[in-house]
């Protein structure tokens, strides 16, 4: 008789353990819920945190704006006696910088019109900047020596007051000056960029279509032209011969001219002595205890507020002066 023979799948199989894959810890259930309790709990918890942070920071940003505008719509200068008015023009003179005509001449009109001024310091620390707030805040200068004419200002410089700078200065009665401070730069450019020879490498193509012949000039994707250079050319030398009449007129014999005088070339204070462009050495200290005979010093410059700045940096400024400099570069006093 045949083995008869059982597969292997058929044959009774040994019973097998029960694994612990499936089985749960005592009470997870429990423990589950207590977990996620626990999570929505915190999650509150840092959410109420985040709110009362956002309300201190935004009543803070509220109280400074409160207070800014408050202070700027009430700034006063105390009454001191006679004294010396101080008008400080620092840094970049351009219309969306705090050295603008609009704040200078302001601060100025308030340090002649008080009655208890005996003399005006413009202190002056600027590498130059907008030729046309230069030429407003020179002419300015000029009407009120002229409706004030016993109070004299005085310029006194700081580090640097160079181009647009010196253009402001020519029309003080004296400029004072450091040995080392940099005087000068009688001058006018316009800078910017010309991309065409990297397009060409890139094998990018401009496309510019405009009404009108000339309105695609200074265009820094297109090329440069000989028209182009030549109407850049007649605009700077008009600008800078404006810059020139003005210091002459404001110097006058004082003024010792040289071929260089006029090129753009700037000297220490020493030198700026010895070429009139400026009259003797001394700081805001000195002017005012020695010359005007007034030693308490005033400060009349307007401070840009917050709330002024936060316009500023917010407002359409930004986006003007952003086309401005891509597109022209502009034109600067430097």
């Amino acid at each position: 008789m045949a083995d008869q023979y059982t597969p292997e799948s058929q044959q009774p199989s040994e019973p097998q353990p029960k694994t612990n894959a499936g089985a749960r810890e005592p009470n997870w259930e429990r423990a589950a819920l207590e977990r996620i309790a626990l999570a929505a709990i915190n999650e509150q918890r840092s959410a109420r945190r985040w709110k009362i942070f956002f309300r201190f920071a935004f009543l803070a940003v509220l109280l400074l704006l409160v207070f800014s505008v408050f202070h700027a719509s009430h700034k006063k200068v105390a009454a001191t006696g006679r004294h010396t008015a101080l008008v400080s023009l620092e840094g970049e003179i351009a219309a969306d910088t705090n050295a603008n005509a609009k704040d200078v001449d302001r601060s100025l009109r308030r340090a002649f019109a008080d009655p208890d001024t005996a003399g005006v310091i413009l202190y002056i620390n600027s590498p130059g900047g907008s030729p046309v707030q230069a030429g407003i805040m020179n002419a300015e200068i000029r009407r009120l020596r002229q409706k004030y004419p016993a109070k004299p200002l005085y310029v006194v410089v700081g580090d640097m007051c160079a181009s647009g700078g010196y253009y402001v200065a020519a029309a003080a009665d004296k400029i004072f000056v450091d040995r080392a401070s940099i005087v000068g730069s009688i001058g006018v450019l316009m800078d910017g960029f010309g991309f065409t020879g990297l397009m060409d490498k890139l094998g990018i193509e401009r496309r510019l279509h405009t009404s009108g012949a000339n309105k695609g000039f200074f265009d820094p994707f297109s090329p440069d032209t000989p028209a182009m250079d030549a109407h850049a050319q007649a605009m700077l030398d008009q600008i800078h011969q404006q810059f020139i009449d003005a210091v002459r007129q404001g110097r006058g014999k004082r003024l010792h001219e040289t071929p260089d005088i006029f090129s753009g070339l700037f000297w220490t204070g020493e030198k700026s002595v010895e070429l009139g462009l400026a009259d003797g050495y001394g700081d805001t200290g000195y002017v005012a205890r020695e010359v005007i005979k007034a030693p308490n010093i005033v400060d009349y410059t307007e401070r840009e507020s917050i709330s002024d700045r936060i316009a500023r940096k917010f407002g359409a400024a930004v986006g003007a002066g952003a086309v401005n400099a891509l597109v022209l570069g502009g034109v600067k006093l430097r």
